[in-house]
């Protein structure tokens, strides 16, 4: 009995050591291999384990367990990576549209997954945001415009690890403003066609019979500055030929859906809503555009040509193509190649000293020059606001500076041929 009690009190006052005969904390223990190990109970039930080769870097390890515990970070935190958390944020991401959607999902998964994605999301700094931004740009090259829309992805996703209590704060906060500060991007302003630019392209389309039939989509998009999406989405009630006015309620998207939660894959048309109450606007039509779309009525009837298809419930699609279906971007900036190599073949051929040619340009660049036309007519900058569908208007504010800077370089050069004709000879 004696001997018993005796034991028992030993073993109460007797705390567990090391191999070097230092008193270890509850939960510390040291392995066979002579490294240490601390295992806990989260508030959840959960057993967690760390370990470290010695037991200073072990208890450096604890501080900030405690110091996850106090400011709510759940222990799996340092398991979960960014993929992870991607995941879910996929799964739960509501309010874009779906194209939008899926070009965040091709953007982190091209970027991000394979490398980056896989680090430890309690581990991320801004230092390693920092890097991973710079690896993108000087290493893959990419541009300043894809790195913010990785950046968008990224920023959301981290966004979600800090409400649900994986990271303290957003590590990826004003990394990217740094970035563009530091490597000092160029911004490739895009070109509008100047006016003899502009007029060269519809006389080619409206004499040349190979290209008379591209005349009205190019015309209507030179003359109402509507997206790519918004003219080929256009059906004939959109058009009121009385008060010479068009209604732009929706775009026509083409687009690969990778994931569509169980809906059919592939690539196909959907009609969307515009992505902001902006976009849905009425249009002023001019006479010539009016008359395009007078010339597309009469060659379809000619052709035999009407629309074949129904997109979203939406159909009677003005622009179609000779199967009656809808017209792709990629097949329309396809045909402005070809125009721009005939055409300038052709003002070559007839005069090889020619100044005036087609430079190489795009659908979106006939946005622009619709905007920069209005810009040196005078428009009022919230007519040019409206008639774009800018929500912000900062937007347009940028155009207008960079076409005006144009107009007053010109001006000031017509001005100094007037001072140099106005000189008076020195004698």
């Amino acid at each position: 009995m004696w001997k018993g009690t005796t034991l028992m009190t030993t073993t109460r006052n007797t705390k567990r050591k090391d191999k070097a005969r230092v008193v270890l904390r509850k939960g510390e223990s040291q392995r066979k291999d002579g490294k240490y190990d601390f295992r806990w109970t989260s508030p959840d039930g959960k057993r967690h384990s760390i370990y470290a080769p010695s037991l200073e870097e072990l208890r450096e390890k604890e501080k900030g367990i405690h110091l996850d515990s106090l400011e709510g970070i759940k222990a799996e935190a340092r398991y979960v990576t960014l993929n992870d958390v991607f995941t879910l944020w996929a799964k739960v991401k509501r309010g874009l549209k779906d194209n939008t959607f899926q070009n965040y999902l091709y953007l982190y998964r091209q970027f991000v997954e394979p490398d980056f994605g896989k680090s430890k999301v309690s581990t991320l700094k801004k230092s390693d945001m920092k890097q991973f931004y710079n690896i993108l740009a000087d290493e893959r090259g990419l541009q300043i415009s894809t790195i913010d829309s990785v950046h968008t992805v990224l920023h959301q996703v981290l966004d979600m690890a800090v409400d649900d209590c994986y990271l303290r704060s957003n590590p990826s906060d004003n990394v990217l403003r740094e970035l563009k500060k530091a490597h000092q991007f160029e911004t490739t302003h895009r070109k509008a066609l100047t006016v003899p630019e502009q007029n060269l392209l519809l006389s080619y389309l409206s004499k040349t019979p190979k290209y008379q039939h591209w005349y009205p989509i190019f015309a209507v998009m030179l003359g109402t500055g509507l997206r790519v999406g918004e003219a080929t989405g256009l059906r004939w009630c959109d058009v009121d030929f009385e008060e010479s006015t068009i209604s732009v309620n929706h775009t026509l998207v083409n687009y690969d859906h990778r994931e569509n939660n169980g809906g059919k894959k592939g690539c196909y048309f959907n009609c969307h809503s515009p992505k902001t109450k902006a976009g849905i606007r009425t249009v002023p039509m001019m006479d010539f555009v009016k008359e395009a779309f007078e010339m597309e009525r009469a060659y379809q009837e000619e052709a035999a040509i009407h629309c074949t298809v129904t997109v979203d419930g939406y159909t009677d699609f003005i622009f179609i193509n000779r199967f009656g279906e809808c017209q792709h971007q990629g097949t329309l900036n396809k045909a402005i190649r070809r125009i721009i190599r005939d055409c300038n073949d052709e003002v070559l051929t007839n005069n090889p000293d020619s100044t005036i040619l087609l430079p190489r340009f795009s659908c979106h660049t006939l946005r622009h020059t619709f905007t920069t036309r209005m810009c040196e007519a005078g428009v009022n900058i919230k007519v040019i606001q409206d008639a774009l569908g800018h929500s912000d208007i900062s937007t347009t504010l940028n155009i207008y500076a960079d076409v005006t800077k144009e107009l007053r370089k010109s001006e000031f050069e017509n001005l100094d041929r007037q001072f140099a004709q106005w000189k008076v000879p020195a004698e």
